[in-house]
């Protein structure tokens, strides 16, 4: 249980903050959704995916280097800096994807 809190730190200290941003995310789905239901011309569509996908590429990167902080750069035992390590670039290559 100790490590389980210890990996949301960062997630509890920044939770206004994100929340505003999944918020934030959560309307511009609206707004992309209200575009193909309204029949919106592919370019505003285009738009509204971009803006939302932007979005949630800042928020990832955001949790991403309260990780690294915490639980890379912070973490003194070696084999658990590794593996948190580890975790990272995998999911750096499925965000890349």
């Amino acid at each position: 249980m100790g490590y389980m809190m210890e990996t949301m730190a960062h997630i509890q200290r920044d939770k206004k903050k994100l929340l505003t941003r999944v918020r934030r995310i959560a309307g511009q789905v609206a707004a992309l959704e209200q575009a193909l239901q309204s029949g919106d011309d592919c370019d505003a569509v285009l738009v509204q995916i971009a803006a939302a996908k932007g979005a949630m590429h800042g928020l990832m990167l955001e949790v991403m280097a309260g990780h690294l902080s915490e639980h890379v750069v912070a973490e003194p035992d070696p084999a658990k800096r590794a593996a948190e390590a580890e975790l990272l670039l995998e999911l750096l290559k499925r965000h890349a994807r």
